[in-house]
C-alpha cells in the first residue's frame, strides 16, 4: 500500500465527526427519519432478509439516504435517495465505517475511519467491509449513488456501506451512465427533481474480493417520478461483464430480475396514472446513452493499452488476480512494510492534530455562531414585543376614546336630569298654593253644616243640661222637705205616746 493511499484514507478523520448513521431497529416497520426517501415513505417490500440491517445514514443533523446493508455478503441490498441533480464538483475519496454494525453496543453513533475503530469497536470488519479488504485486490470501493449526485453534502455517500466492488472501467461507466442519465433524461422529465425518488442496489455473485466482500453480479437503479398528473417509472439494469451497456427494463421486469421478487414502489409508483409521453422521452434519451456508451467502449477497444495484462487482471476474479501476483511484489512490499507503518505512524500524528484543531475550531465557531443567534433572537423577540406593545397601544386609543365619550354623555345626562328636578321642584310650589286656595272654598262650605250641627247639638245638650238641672234641684227639694217633714212627724208620734 503506497503513502499516498496511506494519507488520503487517513485524513478522513478531520471529518468524520461530521457524519453519523443510526441502525434502525428490525422492530421498526420501515426506516425511521429516513422514511421520506421513499415513494409514499414505503421501503420496498420483500429484499429485507436475515443477516440485512437499516441504516439511516445522517450528516450534520440531518438524514441523507437510507440503506438496507448485507452483514454476509458486506455489501449493500440497496440505497434510496431523494435529491435533484447538482452541478458537477470533485470530492475527496474519504471512506468510513459504521461502528454498530460489527458492534451493536457500541455508544459511537458517527461513523468514523476504521482505524480509530480498531480500539473502541469489538469485532471489527466481521459484518462490514473494510477499507483493507480492497487493498491489492484489482477492486475499487464504488458508490452505488455517486457523490456527484448526492445533495447538499457530498462525502456523506463515502461510507463503506454505500459501495460494492468495481473494477476501474466499469465504475468508470456506471458514473457516466447515472450522470448521463440524471441530467438529461430522468430530472427534466419529472419537474427539476423534486419529486424523484432513487434506488440503487447491486445483486451479488458467487466470487468474492479476498473471500469476504462479495462481487455484484449486475447493480440496478429504480427510478419513480411522483408529481400531479405526470409521474412515471423506469428502471435500469447494468452487468458487471466488460463491454455491456446500461439496459433500460420496466419496474415489473426489473423486480423479476431480482432476489425474492420484491416489490420496489408502493402501487407500482402509481402505475394506472402515469405519464407514457414522459416515459417516451426518456426511452429515447437512454437509448442516445446506450449509443455513446458502445461509441466510448469500441474506441477504447481499438486503443492499444501499455498494461494489458494488468487490466484483464483487474477484471478477472480475485482468486485468479491473487495468483498472478508476483514474487517480486511481494517481496518489495515485504521490505517498504516498516517505512509504511513509520509514515503511516506520521499520519496519524499529522491527522490527529489536524483534527484537534478541527475540532476546536469548530467548537469555537459553533459558540460563536450559537452567542450570535443568541442576540439575534433575543433582539428580535425584543423588536417584536415593543411593536406588538405598541400596535396593542394603537388599537385600544379607539376605545378609550369611547369610553371618555360615554362618560361625558352620561355626566351631560345626569346634569340634565338634576336640571329637571330642580325646575319641577321650583314649579310644584304655587301650584300646591293654588289648590290649596281654590279648594278653600269649598271646603269652608263642606264645614258650616258640620259646625251647624255641632252648634245645634251643643245647644241641645244644653238645654238638656238645663232641664236636668232643674228637675235635679226640685227632687232634691223635695226630697229634703220630704225627710224634715218625715222627720217632725216621727217625733209627735213618739212624744204622744210617752204622754199616754
Amino acid at each position: 500500500m503506497g503513502p499516498a493511499r496511506w494519507l488520503a484514507l487517513g485524513s478522513i478523520l478531520a471529518l468524520g465527526a461530521l457524519l453519523e448513521g443510526r441502525l434502525v431497529g428490525q422492530e421498526d416497520a420501515g426506516f425511521g427519519e429516513c422514511d421520506q426517501f421513499f415513494y409514499a415513505q414505503t421501503p420496498p417490500a420483500g429484499l429485507a432478509a436475515e443477516g440485512h440491517v437499516k441504516i439511516c445514514q445522517r450528516s450534520e443533523g440531518t438524514e441523507r439516504f437510507a440503506t438496507l446493508y448485507s452483514t454476509r455478503d458486506h455489501i449493500p441490498v440497496y440505497s434510496a435517495f431523494r435529491a435533484p441533480r447538482l452541478a458537477p464538483g470533485g470530492a475527496e475519496e474519504r471512506w468510513l465505517v459504521e461502528p454498530q454494525i460489527d458492534d451493536p453496543n457500541s455508544n459511537l453513533e458517527e461513523v468514523i475511519h476504521e482505524a480509530d475503530a480498531i480500539t473502541s469497536v469489538n469485532n471489527l470488519g466481521s459484518k462490514q467491509a473494510l477499507n483493507t479488504d480492497y487493498l491489492d485486490s484489482g477492486y475499487q470501493r464504488g458508490q452505488l449513488y455517486p457523490f456527484s449526485l448526492s445533495k447538499d453534502f457530498h462525502t456523506a455517500t463515502f461510507t463503506l456501506t454505500n459501495a460494492a466492488p468495481m473494477t476501474p472501467s466499469f465504475q468508470e461507466r456506471w458514473y457516466m451512465n447515472l450522470n448521463s442519465l440524471m441530467d438529461r433524461a430522468l430530472t427534466p422529465q419529472c419537474g427539476g427533481g423534486d419529486g424523484l425518488y432513487i434506488i440503487t442496489g447491486a445483486v451479488p455473485s458467487g466470487h468474492r474480493v479476498k473471500d469476504k466482500v462479495t462481487i455484484p453480479e449486475f447493480v440496478w437503479l429504480a427510478a419513480c417520478c411522483a408529481i400531479p398528473g405526470g409521474g412515471w417509472a423506469m428502471g435500469f439494469v447494468k452487468h458487471t461483464r466488460d463491454g455491456d451497456v446500461i439496459e433500460d427494463v420496466m419496474v415489473k421486469d426489473l423486480e423479476k430480475l431480482l432476489p425474492l421478487n420484491p416489490q420496489l414502489f408502493q402501487n407500482n409508483c402509481g402505475e394506472t396514472e402515469q405519464d407514457t409521453e414522459k416515459m417516451k422521452k426518456i426511452l429515447e434519451m437512454v437509448n442516445q446513452v446506450q449509443d455513446e456508451e458502445r461509441m466510448v467502449h469500441s474506441k477504447e477497444s481499438s486503443r492499444p493499452l501499455p498494461s494489458t495484462e494488468s487490466k484483464k487482471s483487474a477484471l478477472l476474479p480475485p482468486e485468479a488476480s491473487e495468483e498472478r501476483s508476483s514474487f517480486l511484489g511481494k517481496l518489495m512490499g515485504f521490505i517498504a512494510s516498516p517505512f509504511i507503518k513509520l509514515f503511516q505512524l506520521i499520519c496519524y500524528l499529522v491527522v490527529g492534530i489536524l483534527k484537534n484543531t478541527v475540532y476546536l475550531l469548530w467548537c469555537v465557531t459553533k459558540q460563536v455562531i450559537n452567542g450570535i443567534e443568541s442576540c439575534l433572537y433575543r433582539l428580535g423577540s425584543a423588536t417584536i414585543s415593543y411593536f406588538v406593545a405598541i400596535g396593542e397601544e394603537l388599537a385600544s386609543i379607539p376605545w378609550k376614546v369611547l369610553k371618555v365619550i360615554m362618560k361625558i354623555i352620561r355626566a351631560i345626562l345626569r346634569i340634565l336630569c338634576c336640571l329637571l328636578k330642580a325646575v319641577c321642584r321650583l314649579l310644584g310650589i304655587p301650584v300646591r298654593v293654588l289648590m290649596d286656595v281654590a279648594t278653600f272654598p269649598v271646603y269652608t262650605m263642606g264645614a258650616i253644616p258640620i259646625v251647624c250641627k255641632d252648634i245645634a247639638v251643643g245647644l241641645g245638650g244644653i238645654v238638656s243640661l238645663l232641664f236636668d238641672t232643674a228637675f235635679g234641684t226640685v227632687g232634691g227639694l223635695f226630697q229634703v222637705v220630704f225627710s224634715v217633714c218625715k222627720r217632725i212627724g216621727y217625733r209627735v208620734t213618739f212624744d204622744n205616746s210617752g204622754e199616754l
